[in-house]
C-alpha cells in the first residue's frame, strides 16, 4: 500500500473536494452574513464507492454536537453537475445545523432539504457571467425541473425530496419575478437571508406565497 493510499483513508484524498467545499461555506456565509462557527474541512469524509453525501450527527453524553459530513469525489469532468450540487448541499446542511445550534435552534429534515435546495442556486448562479432572468430559468430548470429522484413519491425520503425540490422552485422562480428581472440584487440578499432565518413552516409559507 502506498502513502497517498494510507492518507486516502483519513480523507487526505479529499483535496479538490475540500477546498471546494471551503470556498462554498466562505460564499454561503457571507450571503447570509453568518459568523464562522466551525471549518467545514476539519469534518469531511470521502464518502464509500456509490454512496450519495451524507450529514451524520451524534449528541454525545455532554450535549455536544458530533458531526461529519461525507462527500462523493469530484470526477474528472467539468460536467459532474450531479456531484457538484451534492457537495454545495452537504456543505448547505452543515452550514445550517451550525448555525442552529449556535443559536440553540432546532431543525428539520425538509427544513434542511429546502434551504439546500435554494443554495443550490444561490452557488451555482454566483458563477454564471452576465447572470440574468433568462439564465437564472434556464439554471432552475436544470436543478429543479430536469431531475430524477432516488426514491419513491411514497417513501418518507421521496416525499420529503420532492416537497424541497418543488418549494424551491417556486421560490427561485419569484425571485427571478421580483429581483432578478430587474437587476434588484441587493433586496434579493435581504429576501435570501430573511428565507435562511425563518423555520420550516414559515419558508414553506413564504415560498408558496404570491
Amino acid at each position: 500500500m502506498t502513502d497517498a493510499e494510507r492518507l486516502a483513508g483519513n480523507g487526505a484524498g479529499l483535496i479538490r473536494e475540500r477546498a471546494l467545499a471551503a470556498r462554498i461555506q466562505r460564499a454561503l456565509e457571507a450571503v447570509y452574513q453568518l459568523d464562522r462557527v466551525a471549518d467545514v474541512g476539519d469534518f469531511l469524509r470521502g464518502a464509500e464507492a456509490g454512496e450519495r453525501e451524507v450529514l451524520l450527527m451524534h449528541e454525545a453524553h455532554d450535549g455536544a454536537l458530533e458531526v461529519m459530513l461525507r462527500l462523493p469525489r469530484l470526477q474528472d469532468s467539468d460536467a459532474d453537475l450531479d456531484a457538484l450540487c451534492q457537495i454545495i448541499e452537504g456543505v448547505s446542511h452543515f452550514v445550517y445545523v451550525a448555525e442552529r445550534a449556535r443559536t440553540w435552534r432546532g431543525t428539520t429534515k425538509l427544513e434542511l432539504e429546502l434551504q439546500a435546495e435554494v443554495d443550490k442556486w444561490v452557488v451555482l448562479a454566483a458563477s454564471i457571467h452576465a447572470f440574468d432572468e433568462s439564465r437564472s430559468a434556464a439554471l432552475r430548470a436544470r436543478l429543479y425541473e430536469q431531475v430524477a429522484f432516488q426514491h419513491d413519491a411514497a417513501h418518507e425520503s421521496g416525499e420529503r425530496y420532492r416537497v424541497a425540490n418543488a418549494t424551491a422552485n417556486r421560490f427561485v422562480r419569484r425571485l427571478e419575478r421580483e429581483y432578478v428581472g430587474a437587476a434588484r440584487y441587493s433586496e434579493m440578499r435581504i429576501e435570501l437571508r430573511r428565507f435562511f432565518q425563518l423555520g420550516q413552516e414559515e419558508k414553506l409559507r413564504l415560498a408558496r406565497s404570491q
